[in-house]
């Protein structure tokens, strides 16, 4: 069996090692998005280490994290091993540095829960795509960056994804739309992609503080329209906005809640809020996860009218707190949701204003949605989708003795 170079590394390399055993399989994980600081990603990041911990005794892992969020995870197992790899994502650091730190440990699999894999890196992989938006809106409104530098980190990002769809032993997508997505644009058998569905967070923080407080705290008044989420161009938040702007009219007391760390795109919505007059619209910012739950529950309804989703987890986290879900129609989100939502066209606005004001004023409706959403979240977990991924590991072939 082949052991592992265990020598110190400099500067910004690090190894925290358990007692010896014997393995199986040596894995590796790139986890430099894990928790808090990777957003969505992150969480897919920290539940699928979480519950491999869980299932897992046999093959000997190894976390590579950075700085930032290396205190954020602590091994349960002894097989599970953290590595200081703190390499910033998208530079050129990540693509010449992180492909020598991962063949010192000599990795018989590494899965990249991202698109980012190093472009000169030769091992074996898996990776995980969750959405190819860049594809469909490959626009500069998508972006912060100038139009010269955009222009390059789009082809930068193409030849990317490209090197490791082709590249990976096996791609994991996060639904079947994903999945025929890749399809589409990358001369790929489906075979190669097997689909494991992300899950909501049953396990957050609970709190002592009453919902009137908290939701107070927030300056947000009931009752309320609730979309939580990050304020890309793709969500399509400025026809949400009108379309409120117009149901205002008729419900003077209606709150637009918004609840997503303040960003560039969260400022530019701010302002078109601003610009076009529209009132009672609450910018909660970054809500913390204990307190998530209670902003859900107080809700009149969650509102997501994206044009486009890999998987799209708020809704379920509203459906999670008995909260009545009016969606876009667009990419996966039938899939997802199921009959547990009723939908509209993103690009129709009095299409979205009709579904919207019938979910708030349908009181039988509502209790029907609130039935279906909560049989609808049964059907995600965490716990199935590291079983399903620990599968995929196992059937990929990659390990030879």
């Amino acid at each position: 069996m082949r052991r592992g170079n265990f020598r110190h590394f400099q500067k910004n390399y690090q190894i925290i090692t358990p007692h010896f055993k014997i393995i199986f399989m040596k894995i590796g994980i790139d986890a430099r998005f894990f928790g808090s600081i990777g957003k969505g990603l992150g969480r897919y990041t920290q539940k699928l280490i979480e519950n491999l911990e869980r299932i897992d005794r046999d093959n000997q892992y190894y976390i590579f994290l950075r700085k930032e969020n290396w205190h954020e995870y602590r091994p349960r197992s002894a097989n599970f091993i953290k590595v200081m790899a703190d390499i910033p994502w998208y530079g050129f650091r990540e693509q010449l540095q992180f492909p020598k730190l991962l063949k010192k440990f000599e990795l018989d699999l590494v899965h990249f829960p991202h698109f980012n894999v190093p472009y000169f890196f030769r091992g074996k992989f898996v990776v995980t795509i969750h959405d190819l938006i860049l594809f469909h809106y490959p626009t500069k409104r998508a972006s912060s960056l100038s139009p010269f530098f955009y222009f390059f980190k789009k082809i930068a990002h193409r030849l990317v994804i490209r090197n490791a769809i082709v590249k990976s032993e096996i791609i994991i997508a996060v639904s079947r739309y994903t999945k025929t997505d890749i399809c589409k644009y990358f001369d790929i058998p489906a075979e190669k992609i097997v689909v494991t569905y992300e899950a909501i967070d049953r396990t957050r923080k609970t709190t002592t503080e009453s919902n009137g407080k908290i939701i107070e705290k927030y300056g947000i008044i009931k009752p309320y329209l609730l979309y939580v989420g990050n304020a890309y161009p793709h969500k399509n938040l400025e026809r949400l906005v009108l379309v409120f702007r117009e149901m205002a009219k008729k419900h003077p007391h209606l709150q637009m809640v918004f609840v997503g760390k303040e960003d560039y795109f969260y400022k530019k919505i701010r302002k078109y809020v601003s610009q076009n007059f529209v009132k009672n619209v609450r910018f909660a910012d970054y809500v913390l996860d204990e307190h998530l739950p209670v902003v859900y529950r107080e809700a009149l309804l969650y509102v997501f009218p994206s044009l486009y989703e890999g998987f799209g987890l708020p809704p379920l986290e509203a459906m999670a707190e008995n909260i009545p879900v009016a969606s876009s129609n667009a990419a996966c989100l039938p899939e997802i949701l199921g009959n547990a939502a009723v939908y509209f066209d993103p690009s129709a606005m009095s299409e979205m204003a009709e579904t919207i004001e019938k979910a708030i004023s349908d009181g039988e409706l509502r209790q029907k949605l609130i039935q279906k959403g909560q049989e609808q979240i049964k059907k995600f977990s965490w716990e199935k989708m590291a079983a399903e991924t620990l599968e995929i590991y196992s059937k990929s072939g990659l390990h030879q003795k």
